[in-house]
């Protein structure tokens, strides 16, 4: 089943004011470092950076708050585990099994998905810029071009390129993802590819009668023109300025 990704941009908190605050109980810290089984445990707030958790069972588990970052998550059972606002910056979960997990407002900058269970989770707000192997048939086209935004927007063109990739190879005709991957193949040096991409949008916002969207691609051809042929000494400063003058564009283009 496909789930909906909203890449955050800004600090998610939720504070509920009237409830008491819940702290890990540590006998069972204590019973997941020393067997890796701890299915159901109450281990809000943890601290557990750098842990070597490989293949623990954590099934159903309260994580929330739990900071994860770069802990070795591979092959865990994190199924129905509650991770809300967790921090799981850089860590390792390929193969681990996420399905049904709470992952609202959760910290997976960098982290690790490769072979990730992801079935019926909730990634709203998750931060998810730099994930490496985020799966492909998690999610729809729209989300991926998201993530691509994001990534550019960090200055991550190169991964901005592949998400733009995912989100072509899942919905072949959504134009704005030519359009966005142009200017990030553009950033890259890539002319060639870059103009081929902005091509392919403007043909495709032609064929949907969006005459916005063509004409702002035709405008981006035109500057990756001017910068292959340049009529004089050429001004990187000036067409990275161009390129960038569109951003603001792209999720209009889209939606």
């Amino acid at each position: 089943m496909r789930v909906k990704i909203l890449s955050a941009v800004l600090v998610f908190t939720v504070v509920f004011p009237n409830l008491p605050a819940i702290a890990e109980d540590i006998r069972h810290t204590q019973r997941l470092l020393s067997s890796k089984q701890c299915p159901n445990c109450e281990l809000t707030g943890v601290g557990l950076v750098l842990a070597n958790l490989q293949g623990a069972n954590l099934e159903g588990a309260n994580l929330s708050g739990a900071n994860l970052s770069r802990a070795n998550l591979s092959g865990a059972n994190l199924s129905g585990a509650n991770l809300a606002g967790t921090s799981l910056f850089g860590a390792n979960l390929s193969g681990a099994n996420l399905s049904g997990a709470n992952l609202a407002g959760t910290d997976l900058r960098s982290a690790y998905l490769t072979g990730a269970n992801l079935t019926n989770v909730d990634l709203k707000n998750a931060f998810l810029l730099g994930v490496v192997g985020m799966p492909s048939n998690t999610g729809e086209a729209e989300d991926f071009y998201r993530l691509g935004i994001a990534e550019a927007k960090a200055g991550h063109y190169k991964d901005a390129v592949r998400y733009y990739g995912q989100a072509i190879s899942m919905k072949s005709d959504l134009a704005a993802a030519y359009f966005a991957r142009s200017m990030a193949l553009a950033d890259l040096g890539n002319l060639d590819a870059a103009l081929r991409d902005a091509e392919k949008s403007r043909d495709i916002f032609v064929s949907k009668g969006s005459k916005e969207g063509e004409e702002l691609s035709q405008y981006l051809l035109e500057i990756i023109d001017l910068r292959l042929n340049p009529p004089k000494p050429e001004k990187p400063n000036q067409f990275v300025h161009a390129i960038g003058s569109l951003l603001p564009s792209l999720l209009r283009l889209a939606f």
